[in-house]
């Protein structure tokens, strides 16, 4: 039981690590290429938030644990905003953009209704799967036209809009944090396709260290391969997102949390479920599920109600996402 816990620990450290340093080097070689920080933040840097829970996910249905992969999306997107929306907007207020409204919200909600839709046969296809990858893509592409657009039809190239501002800021906010993370230094593309490399290889070596950890704990402990996903997985693939969401809203920046929680829920949906579905069919019975499957509605249903009606997220909803995550965890332990 100490080994499998140890392994946890030591497949999460490796994620981390692994997340910030593919995420410095793919987005540092996308500049250095010539793309926008635009266009890089809103598809670079949300990938590779999201390299974390993919990996661990693959990982699982690989192995044939496809509780593992389709708890940690769907846990993934409750801590999300239960936890990591709620610890932030608790933290410092974050304004939110109005072309995240417009734009990105309508996303949010439509892939948490679309998660118990593709399982009420019980089970998500690979066909199913590629949709999903296949919507991804086209979303990527929609998102970076909308945005380049909106900076065409604003203000001068000089003046950077509020999507390209809030690219740069989240851009910065993740280079730092990579190099918090011992990530080298520098802008050369040698260096950069190198930390990419080491990145993407901490990334497979801790999602299979942490995926063998879970299962230890899960037996060792007589929780389900279900419950694991939806707690232990859910939390430790989701360490990305909160360290920059909780480093970014104690420096003042807790408007890059919104943009990356929201982004980070879609493409746990599109890529993530999607990815694991096309490597191997995942079963789900919506009945074993209602407790996640309702969690995740009602936490999504209320941030983006609270996102869309005011263009500050308060305390006051902080605490109650907070309370929501809480309410989960417990009905979580109450259902068994």
């Amino acid at each position: 039981m100490l080994f499998h816990a140890a392994a946890l620990v030591l497949g999460a450290m490796f994620l981390y690590f692994g997340a910030e340093w593919l995420v410095k080097g793919s987005a540092g070689l996308a500049l250095a290429f010539g793309l926008r920080p635009l266009v890089v933040g809103l598809t670079v840097v949300a990938y590779g938030t999201s390299a974390p829970e993919l990996t661990v996910s693959l990982a699982a249905v690989i192995e044939g644990r496809g509780a593992i992969a389709l708890g940690n999306a769907v846990g993934s997107n409750v801590a999300n905003l239960g936890l990591i929306l709620g610890l932030t907007a608790l933290i410092s207020p974050p304004r939110v953009e109005g072309g995240l409204i417009w734009r990105e919200i309508p996303f949010l909600v439509g892939t948490a209704a679309v998660v118990p839709l593709l399982l009420v046969d019980g089970s998500m296809s690979r066909l199913e799967g590629a949709l999903l990858c296949a919507a991804a893509v086209g979303y990527s592409v929609w998102v970076v036209r909308s945005a380049r657009g909106g900076a065409a039809a604003g203000a001068p190239p000089s003046r950077p809009t509020p999507d390209e501002r809030g690219a740069i800021e989240a851009a910065r906010e993740m280079e730092a944090d990579a190099e918090r993370a011992g990530a080298p230094a520098g802008t050369g593309k040698a260096r950069l396709a190198l930390i990419t490399v080491v990145g993407l290889g901490l990334l497979v070596f801790g999602g299979k260290v942490f995926v063998d950890g879970a299962v230890g704990v899960a037996l060792g402990v007589g929780m389900s391969e279900r419950l694991v996903g939806l707690t232990i997985v859910a939390v430790g693939t989701s360490l990305p997102e909160l360290a920059t969401s909780v480093i970014a809203a104690l420096r003042g920046h807790s408007a890059i949390a919104v943009g990356n929680v929201v982004g980070s829920n879609i493409f746990n949906v599109l890529i993530i479920l999607g990815g694991a579905a096309l490597a191997r069919p995942l079963e789900g019975s919506l009945g074993a599920m209602a407790v996640d499957l309702i969690a995740l509605g009602a936490v999504t249903a209320f941030a983006a109600i609270a996102i869309r009606t005011e263009r500050v997220i308060r305390r006051a909803e902080g605490v109650a996402l907070l309370a929501m995550y809480a309410a989960f965890l417990v009905a979580l332990v109450v259902a068994g």
